[in-house]
């Protein structure tokens, strides 16, 4: 990768790795190398629920806790992460092995999304848990904070489900593919087919239904697109 598109994308994030190799494992997925993002997405995704959660309690300060936690849900899942690692141009600087590059995985959403979890992973272990707060609250500085993002924080599936079901179309149909890493833990790929539409998408979870949340949510992406 030409040393200068990591400058760009360190100028974008507003943050200048002291420990370059941090970026770089971020934007590894586990398909390229042994040493991949894996371990970091585990450490920012807790970051950016902490840093989201604070951001939230500041700015929607007459809402009550569960509603709270039902607008970092929207916040924090798949789709807006997907769309800010688009924004970062992340796609065109993962390091992927040759069979996700096959399969489009530079436009999977699911992997992108990790690989935003991850870069927060290593801003915090680069610079701290304020430089990691920091670059959250800019990533989500255009983001709408109202007491309406909670009414949205329907989970993929049910949003995927109500959106067919709306248009008259069948249940979409979910079909694990292909499993990785030893047994106690596994990660599934799955995917979410809707028969009528011819569309076939795929979603990666550490669980059969954390896959099939990741492949209702690259599904919704799809559809919205089709059907705005």
């Amino acid at each position: 990768m030409p040393p200068d598109a990591l400058a760009a994308l360190q100028a974008r994030l507003q943050h200048q790795f002291a420990e370059p190799k941090l970026l770089s494992r971020a934007l590894t997925h586990r398909s390229f190398s042994a040493e991949h993002n894996e371990r970091l997405e585990f450490l920012g995704d807790s970051v950016l629920n902490l840093a989201v959660s604070a951001l939230l309690y500041e700015r929607l300060q007459s809402l009550p806790e569960g509603d709270l936690t039902k607008v970092r849900a929207s916040l924090v899942r798949q789709e807006p992460l997907h769309q800010l690692a688009l924004r970062l141009g992340l796609p065109d600087l993962l390091k992927l092995g040759e069979g996700e590059v096959r399969t489009n995985g530079r436009q999977r959403p699911s992997i992108l999304a990790d690989a935003v979890e991850a870069l927060i992973g290593a801003v915090y272990l680069d610079a701290g848990f304020g430089a990691a707060e920091a670059l959250v609250r800019r990533l989500f500085q255009d983001v709408e904070l109202n007491p309406a993002l909670a009414v949205a924080a329907k989970d993929a599936k049910t949003e995927l489900q109500e959106m067919l079901q709306g248009r008259k179309m069948g249940l979409p149909v979910y079909r694990v593919v292909g499993t990785l890493g030893a047994a106690h833990k596994q990660t599934f790929d799955v995917e979410c087919e809707v028969s009528e539409l011819g569309l076939v998408e795929r979603g990666i979870g550490a669980s059969r239904r954390a896959g099939e949340q990741a492949a209702a949510a690259a599904m919704l992406l799809v559809l919205k697109a089709r059907f705005k």
